[in-house]
């Protein structure tokens, strides 16, 4: 009941974020677009319109495509009607219908959600015109960014959970389109919601299902699932006379209703699935998982008539959210406790007087030791990203036979040149991109690079993603080489006789697991950049033909702007252009690997140097941390027994499921 819902139309005009925190009130702050990023918007929007009116008899008013429209719609919401006869230098020194804060955000608040609510709506819902064609409400939408919504305390978000409503697949402005990237591969999850009317007959949930999956690839998302919305929406005649399943009788609303869920379930999982196992490594987590689609109504859950709040499914997804919370938390708590220990470890070697005369004689064998590790995680990492050089070769190949045949697939549509050309300009203007909240995104670039990433995917996805140590996986082998390292001082320490300084060997252990702990995120941050290299690359190539096809005006103009987009692109081709996209791909891991490489060192050099020193000239007098120690100690030992029982369950259920397959049912946590 907080943020817009339509049972028309996308209704929710920008990313909104929503989180709950410590404050008193409800609060919403909105982000605005800064002076500068505006008229980079305003520059490009014009040049759509005005060249649009170069094309002569080509453009009629009922032909004008989504683009213009939405063109033409912000800068009258904006500047008021006739804006979209000015020019950009007429624009700027027009006045804005609103009033603009000079920091750019407006902060909204309210004592309870509905009023905040009320006062939000505007800002985020969807602006349309009245009857007399007339903007309604804010005139600043153009401006707005994202913006961030943060309730009180609640048991519905729990702290630590943020919910990011991300409409549509993009947007024309290049900022609030590079946010929409990075919003969306910055989630750990990724709902697709479309209500029960949409699935069936639309499309655009295909679209988002597709990006989410790319998202998948190069961002931090583990989790992908189909919420399917107002399942309670169905007129029981049409769907009897319709129905396909005829083994059981159907006597009331709600078995209908319940029986056309499962069916959707068993649907449109197994469509889902199909599009994943294309993408992602075969034993990937998220293709063993049975929750893919959920069936939700809210409308029955905050006033049941037919369904059971369980039926309802939003338990399920309230319970989905608990859950991934609780894990994070188990994770940082770990990692926390772990770095504190390893510190409170090194401050107590400091204050222990008893240091071994041939000390630095064991921290230098154990110094050899760590480099010729170093030097065997490299070339394991070597052999790790050598597994996609064979697939990148096959796409390369295959992207050079294909091109042609998908540049003419993008480039043609069912009503011949009448609206396209003006989308055209649009995709040239922002180098072969177009995208818009309401339609399906329009990538060039990433369509003729496709061939690439349909032979490179899955092995993409297999160098990611955690599991058991293969040739190809990454994480694994920086998990065997933090082992090697921990083993390798437990027996130097027994050996050299660290028994009587056992505080230094547990820091040297400690600290090992924190340094390469922290590695992961650091890998998932480049791994964006190295999936997006491809598409990239492609597009600086072919920026000069995109800059050439958007000054074209004038009669067919889209036929020439075809034209010169097909020869920059056969031109570049020729010279290499593939090639050089996977040749950058492949600096890309190998910038992953020194990137990792001189992390380590620098980490672990700096951790040796520290509990190698007896504390001279770092430190004059260090408390007493004896209790805090102990109490800490404490702590991580009862966190590594939490750890060890959850896998001894997690067993257990393994082997009690394999020995009694038929009789076996989900547990419930």
């Amino acid at each position: 009941m907080f943020l817009p819902v339509s049972g028309e139309s996308i209704c929710t005009s920008c990313i909104v974020q929503v989180s709950s925190g410590c404050c008193e009130q409800y609060e919403a702050k909105i982000h605005l677009l800064s002076d500068q990023e505006w008229k980079e918007e305003l520059k490009n929007l014009t040049k759509l319109l005005h060249r649009t009116e170069d094309l002569g008899e080509e453009v009629d008013t009922w032909d004008r495509d989504d683009a213009v429209e939405e063109a033409i719609w912000k800068l009258q919401m904006f500047y008021g009607n006739g804006a979209e006869r000015k020019s950009y230098e007429e624009l700027l020194r027009a006045k804005p219908k609103g009033k603009i804060p000079t920091s750019r955000i407006i902060t909204l608040k309210a004592e309870e959600a509905e009023e905040l609510s009320v006062k939000l709506d505007p800002y985020i819902r969807t602006q349309r015109r009245d009857l007399a064609g007339e903007p309604t409400e804010t005139q600043i939408w153009p401006l707005i960014k994202h913006v961030e919504v943060t309730l009180p305390r609640s048991e519905l978000i729990p702290e630590g959970v943020v919910l990011v409503d991300i409409p549509g697949t993009g947007d024309f402005n290049n900022k609030r389109d590079e946010m929409w990237k990075k919003t969306i591969d910055k989630c750990s999850v990724i709902w697709v919601i479309s209500d029960i009317e949409r699935i069936s007959g639309g499309r655009a949930h295909e679209d988002l299902l597709n990006e989410s999956i790319k998202a998948c690839q190069r961002g931090f998302c583990r989790d992908i699932a189909l919420v399917v919305t107002k399942t309670d929406k169905l007129h029981l005649p049409e769907y009897l006379r319709e129905r396909k399943v005829r083994n059981q009788a159907i006597s009331s609303q709600r078995e209908a209703v319940l029986e056309r869920n499962d069916l959707i379930k068993l649907q449109r999982s197994r469509i889902l699935k199909e599009k994943l196992k294309r993408k992602l490594p075969t034993d990937s987590k998220v293709l063993k998982t049975s929750d893919l689609v959920y069936t939700v109504s809210a409308q029955e859950y905050w006033q049941p008539a037919l369904l059971t709040e369980e039926e309802t499914e939003i338990p399920r997804l309230r319970g989905y959210i608990r859950k991934r919370l609780l894990d994070k938390k188990k994770r940082m708590v770990t990692k926390y406790v772990t770095e504190a220990f390893g510190l409170l470890l090194l401050t107590d070697s400091f204050n222990c007087m008893e240091h071994l005369p041939n000390e630095y004689l064991h921290m230098s064998g154990l110094r050899r030791f760590v480099e010729e590790k170093i030097q065997l995680l490299e070339k394991a990492i070597d052999q790790c990203f050598a597994h996609i050089e064979q697939p990148l070769q096959e796409g390369v190949r295959n992207a050079r036979t294909s091109y042609r045949r998908i540049l003419g697939a993008c480039l043609v549509r069912s009503r011949g040149n009448q609206g396209f050309h003006q989308t055209l300009k649009a995709v040239c203007l922002k180098n072969g991109i177009y995208a818009s909240r309401t339609l399906a995104r329009i990538d060039l670039n990433e369509a003729i690079t496709q061939p690439i990433y349909d032979q490179i995917d899955p092995v993409f996805g297999g160098i990611f993603r955690a599991g058991k140590p293969t040739g190809s996986t990454l994480l694994p082998h920086i998990e065997v080489f933090k082992h090697t390292l921990q083993e390798k001082m437990m027996e130097m320490g027994v050996r050299n006789g660290w028994k009587y300084d056992s505080y230094k060997k547990s820091f040297l252990i400690q600290e090992i697991s924190a340094i390469l702990g922290g590695l992961e995120d650091y890998i998932f941050r480049k791994k964006r950049k190295i999936y997006e290299s491809l598409t990239t690359s492609v597009q600086n190539d072919l920026k000069p033909c995109y800059e050439e096809a958007a000054q074209i005006t004038g009669k067919k103009a889209c036929e020439r702007m075809k034209d010169v987009i097909r020869r920059g692109v056969d031109r570049q081709v020729a010279e290499g252009m593939f090639e050089r996209a996977q040749e950058r791909m492949q600096h890309q891991f190998q910038q992953l690997k020194n990137g990792i490489s001189e992390k380590v060192k620098g980490s672990i050099t700096t951790m040796l140097t520290l509990a190698s020193s007896q504390g001279d000239g770092l430190y004059k007098e260090l408390a007493d941390v004896k209790s805090e120690y102990k109490e800490m100690e404490k702590l991580h030992r009862s966190l590594r027994e939490v750890a060890e029982n959850a896998v001894l369950r997690r067993g257990m259920q393994d082997f009690l499921l394999k020995m009694s397959p038929s009789k076996a049912v989900p547990h419930k946590e």
